[in-house]
C-alpha cells in the first residue's frame, strides 16, 4: 500500500499549455481537503529535442519555420494562448521568449526533485521562459534559479555540464510513449486515470476526487469482519 496518491505530470518547459494546465490543476488541488495525501511528480517530455538554442531568433520566427506558417499567423496563435493564460492569472510575453533546447532545464528539474523542490523549480522555469524571456538553456540562468530554490549550485553546475540526468529524461519520455502520450501536459493519477491537456479545474477536481476515493478505499482493510464474542489482547473477554 502506498502512503500517498501518486500524481505524475508529463510536461515541457517550452509548452504554454503545460503552464496553464499547472494553474488549473493547482486550483483544483488547493480546494481539495486531502491535498496533503497527494504525491506530485513532474516527468520530462521534450517537444523539440533537436532544437538548437538561438537567442537571435524570436519564438514567432521559430514557430513559422517549424509549422510552415507565416510569422503573422504564429503571432496570432501566440496571442490566443496569451489570452487563455490571463484567464488563470498568467502573463505570457511571447515577444521575449527565446527558442531554447530544454534538456538542461529538465536536468535541473530532476536535480530539484532529489531536494524535494521539483514543483517550485517547475514554476521558476515556466516563469523564466514565458514571462521573463530568459534563456533556459543557459547554465548561468539555471544556476540563478537553483540559487533561488536553495539548491547546491556547485553540484547543480556539475549536473548541467555533464548532463547527469539525460538518461532519466529519456526514460521519462520512453515511459510516456508506453502510456500513449502524444502531447503535453499529461496527468496520470494513481496509474489509473489520465487527463490530457490544460483542462478546466473542474475536470481535475472530478478526477482527483474519483482517484483519491478509490485509492483511499484500497488503503483500508479489505477483510470484512463479522464481530462476535472474543477475548482481546489486553485480557478482556466479552
Amino acid at each position: 500500500m502506498s502512503e500517498k496518491l501518486k500524481v505524475q505530470i508529463w510536461s515541457d518547459v517550452m509548452c504554454p499549455f503545460c503552464y496553464i494546465g499547472k494553474r488549473e490543476f493547482e486550483k483544483a488541488l488547493n480546494a481539495f481537503p486531502g491535498k496533503n495525501q497527494l504525491d506530485i511528480e513532474w516527468k520530462s517530455y521534450q517537444l523539440a529535442p533537436e532544437i538548437e538554442t538561438d537567442v537571435n531568433k524570436s519564438l514567432n520566427e521559430y514557430l513559422s519555420v517549424m509549422k510552415g506558417i507565416s510569422t503573422e499567423d504564429a503571432n496570432r496563435m501566440n496571442m490566443r494562448v496569451a489570452e487563455r493564460g490571463t484567464e488563470v492569472g498568467l502573463q505570457f510575453n511571447f515577444d521575449k521568449a527565446i527558442p531554447a533546447n530544454t534538456r538542461k532545464a529538465h536536468n535541473l528539474l530532476h536535480f530539484a526533485k532529489e531536494a524535494g523542490k521539483q514543483n517550485e523549480a517547475e514554476e521558476f522555469l515556466f516563469r523564466a521562459y514565458f514571462t521573463d524571456g530568459k534563456n533556459v538553456d543557459d547554465i548561468q540562468t539555471l544556476l540563478s534559479i537553483g540559487n533561488q530554490l536553495g539548491l547546491d549550485t556547485e553540484a547543480l553546475k556539475n549536473v548541467l555540464e555533464q548532463g547527469t540526468f539525460d538518461q532519466a529524461i529519456q526514460e521519462d519520455i520512453y515511459e510516456s510513449f508506453q502510456l500513449g502520450v502524444r502531447g503535453v501536459p499529461f496527468f496520470v493519477f494513481d496509474n489509473r486515470y489520465g487527463v490530457s491537456g490544460a483542462q478546466p479545474s473542474e475536470v481535475f477536481t472530478q478526477t482527483i476526487e474519483q482517484a483519491y476515493g478509490e485509492w483511499k478505499q484500497s488503503q483500508g482493510n479489505s477483510l470484512e469482519i463479522i464481530e462476535g464474542e472474543s477475548c482481546q489482547a489486553d485480557g478482556n473477554c466479552n
